[in-house]
């Protein structure tokens, strides 16, 4: 330790273009998690709410929400408990008088079932009458208020906003909650039609009809529109991130090493063990990659509170501790490389034998 900290005060250049890179590539890795955590979170926010384990839905639907339909019939032997409640939902586009028009599914609910009970509410009250709704805060960031009056797609009815719901999005869109018979409206939907599906917070809950089956809540997650690919992307450019950094020290520790092949010998001369050369390498390695990882840390920190709500993004402990160790890790591993070369140096080049 005590060799890379001298070498590193002594080539403060050198190694601070190393810090720089492994900083980029850091800052990168956090800025990229961080967004992949924050739109993976605005596709489930509603149905992490509800603590949904089970959904039932219209088995031709594609395990599809917004696709299901279940009729009167098809839920007549349906057990309705207190952990079980109906949701309608479909997209629409809300608009009003001197605000912006908001592309957001409307979910129709019941008052006496747990998802009306359980609504999180940040600012006002819940909905009590049919021309009342409650939407998620990104209507506030979009310059929605209090007692402003929506109209739901091209409808002349009006309702009125009595209060805005903390984590109220489901594939990324703001969810407006309302009445059954609302969602019915705007759905278009046939007489004997009851609901889109059955939200059970029970794991062993299981209905099963001629149209309807219960799917596993990770099943109806991962069938989201653009919710698998989506991820899979960007885990796939975290992983090339690693890889590249892994590659960058590797480089830089290798021309470093060939550069101090002589030097490496006249210690191996003077008696220092090869043991000791090799912890220099790899102490130098962590202590590059620590001093790039804090201060991408530090910079991402101050990124996630300047960046504005409307921006997707969730920092957590858990992407500063894995990016932080994965980036350890390929700087350990990036060290070894050029270990073959320091265990191979002569004593006698320093002597010229």
């Amino acid at each position: 330790m005590f060799l890379a900290f001298k070498e590193i005060k002594r080539e403060k250049m050198r190694y601070g273009l190393i810090i720089l890179m492994i900083f980029l590539i850091s800052y990168l890795i956090f800025m990229l998690s961080s967004l992949a955590l924050g739109l993976a979170d605005e596709n489930t926010q509603a149905i992490n709410s509800w603590d949904a384990r089970k959904i039932v839905l219209n088995k031709n639907s594609n395990i599809s929400m917004g696709q299901s339909v279940l009729t009167k019939n098809d839920l007549k032997d349906a057990k309705i408990g207190k952990k079980e409640a109906y949701v309608g939902l479909t997209p629409f586009v809300a608009k009003a008088k001197h605000r912006q028009s908001v592309s957001a599914q409307f979910l129709g609910i019941q008052k006496n079932q747990f998802i009306y009970k359980n609504q999180e509410l940040i600012a006002g009250r819940k909905a009590k009458k049919s021309n009342e709704v409650t939407v998620d805060q990104g209507f506030k960031v979009d310059g929605y208020k209090l007692g402003d009056k929506i109209s739901l797609n091209d409808s002349k009815k009006k309702y009125k906003i009595v209060g805005f719901l903390k984590d109220a999005k489901i594939n990324i869109g703001p969810i407006v909650y309302g009445t059954m018979d609302t969602w019915k409206k705007l759905k278009v939907t046939m007489p004997n039609v009851k609901t889109s599906a059955i939200i059970s917070q029970n794991p062993n809950y299981k209905f099963n009809h001629k149209n309807a089956k219960t799917y596993d809540i990770k099943t109806v997650i991962n069938k989201l529109p653009g919710y698998t690919a989506q991820n899979m992307t960007f885990e796939l450019m975290i992983g090339f991130l690693f890889v590249i950094s892994l590659i960058i020290v590797a480089v830089f520790l290798y021309i470093l090493t060939m550069q101090k092949l002589h030097n490496f010998a006249v210690m191996r001369a003077q008696g220092i063990p090869s043991k000791t050369l090799v912890g220099a390498t790899i102490s130098q390695s962590i202590i590059l990659m620590l001093v790039g990882v804090i201060i991408a840390l530090i910079v991402m920190w101050i990124t996630s509170l300047a960046l504005p709500a409307a921006v997707p993004m969730k920092f957590t402990w858990g992407i500063m501790l894995v990016g932080s160790a994965g980036m350890l890790l390929m700087g350990i591993i990036g060290s070894l490389i050029p270990v073959r070369s320091i265990l191979k140096v002569d004593p006698a080049q320093a002597i010229g034998a």
